[in-house]
């Protein structure tokens, strides 16, 4: 008897370490959308002089992703609590993910002209919706391939494995692609056509890479005592605003957790988001040069977040959250005072910020996960993209402000220091240890 349930324990292990690896893997094939799609090659594409003034095109591009922002503030919440209550959370998360797969091969057919430029932009922001949508069914899933000891080390595998995801897709865009004048299957820069490429090719990696965690992690079935009443699509929302309210009166520090990880998420996102502008711009990267960087970041961030996440587990999330928005303040005022130093200043503080980010991003989610009761992981996971989305503009403002009052690009450095200080200082009070949601 003693031997037959060790072969079950056994084969529950393997059981539990196949799922790990099939919902890490949807992680690694996300890099085709974060990465090539929004960071490093198709907004700086979308943004070049083929399509129009230089300095209008990016905040068109603004304007567009803040619309997307503001569906998924209003719409994640309730996505997330529909795929709760109809236990149908892993199909949502195929529906989502394949809907961001067929935007971005779509991007292919986006010229190099200025009469594309409408069409790019509305499939960057379409794209962006459902990728945050497919995002809280994802986040959602965690607790299903953890356990409440491993949490923290399965969170920063599967962040790290979206950075390992990154450098490889990365490599392969540059040097099949974007660096060679004739690229495999002999195709060339002309009239976008690398660039074009890569998006089918990105479009592939995001597909495949999603299948393993349909196919190997079951369908969420909430238990017995948890399930709640469906209701229509409308009448989810008045269910929302109850359950906020319940949120404020029976776990009010998860709230203000929930606020404090907007500002500093928002101030994370900044980096990556102005970071090849100011590696160009400032440090004299050319575009090649900055992907190169990325891939470096990439190696770094993910290195780090796999190794931090067993931290995570032993200390708890909110000391690892603190020392790495310590360690991104530190590095990026190094960056400011030191930004007449050259590239090599940026290689170096620069991957040192690398070094904190994927941690900061993981640990956030544990956090979170660890509150969840069995049932509502959609819902708050929802809330968790809802709160992000609501501040999303503090990044951009505080970087466009800063340059605009001083004149110099680099002062934008100091303008998302600014978010990730006001996020740290939001996430001192709130207690690292807390009681489960009620």
């Amino acid at each position: 008897m003693h031997m037959i349930q060790t072969v079950a324990a056994v084969a529950d292990s393997a059981a539990t370490r196949g799922r790990v690896v099939a919902w890490a893997f949807w992680d690694w094939g996300s890099a085709a959308f974060n990465a090539v799609v929004t960071t490093f090659v198709f907004t700086v594409y979308l943004t070049g002089s083929a399509f129009g003034d230089k300095d209008v095109i990016p905040a068109q591009l603004g304007w567009a992703l803040a619309i997307a922002g503001i569906l998924i503030a209003v719409l994640a919440p309730i996505t997330g609590q529909r795929s709760d209550t109809s236990g149908r959370r892993k199909f949502w998360l195929g529906v989502n993910t394949f809907a961001v797969v067929a935007i971005t091969a779509t991007m292919f057919f986006v010229e190099a002209s200025s009469d594309y430029l409408v069409l790019g932009l509305f499939l960057v922001a379409a794209g962006n919706v459902f990728f945050e949508f497919a995002g809280v069914n994802y986040n959602a899933m965690l607790a299903q391939v953890s356990t409440p000891g491993t949490i923290g080390k399965v969170s920063g595998f599967g962040w790290g494995m979206g950075y390992l995801g990154g450098i490889v897709l990365l490599l392969i865009v540059y040097f099949g692609f974007i660096a060679p004048e004739v690229g495999l299957f002999g195709v060339t820069s002309e009239n976008g056509l690398a660039v074009r490429v890569s998006m089918l090719l990105a479009a592939a990696w995001f597909g495949l890479s999603a299948l393993p965690v349909l196919v190997r992690v079951p369908e969420y079935r909430a238990p017995t005592a948890e399930r709640r009443q469906r209701v229509g699509f409308f009448r989810s929302y008045a269910v929302l605003g109850h359950d906020i309210a319940r949120l404020w009166k029976t776990s009010r520090p998860t709230v203000y957790f929930l606020l404090a990880s907007a500002v500093f998420r928002d101030g994370l996102a900044g980096v990556f988001t102005f970071g090849g502008v100011l590696a160009a711009s400032v440090f004299g990267f050319s575009p090649g040069e900055v992907i190169i960087f990325a891939i470096a970041a990439n190696v770094v961030a993910g290195v780090a977040t796999m190794g931090v996440g067993v931290l995570d587990d032993r200390l708890g999330a909110k000391p690892v959250i603190l020392t790495a928005l310590a360690g991104l303040l530190m590095s990026g005022l190094v960056v400011f005072f030191l930004h007449d130093g050259g590239q090599i200043v940026f290689w170096t503080a620069g991957l040192a910020l690398c070094l904190f980010v994927g941690p900061a991003q993981s640990a956030s989610r544990t956090f979170l996960a660890r509150l969840i009761p069995a049932g509502r992981e959609g819902e708050v996971f929802g809330l968790y993209a809802t709160t992000g989305r609501s501040v999303s503009f503090l990044a951009p403002t505080a970087f466009a402000l800063s340059v605009t009052i001083f004149g110099e690009t680099y002062w934008g450095i100091l303008g998302i220091m600014l978010v990730l200080l006001v996020g740290l200082l939001l996430l001192i009070p709130v207690a690292a240890k807390q009681q489960k949601i009620a």
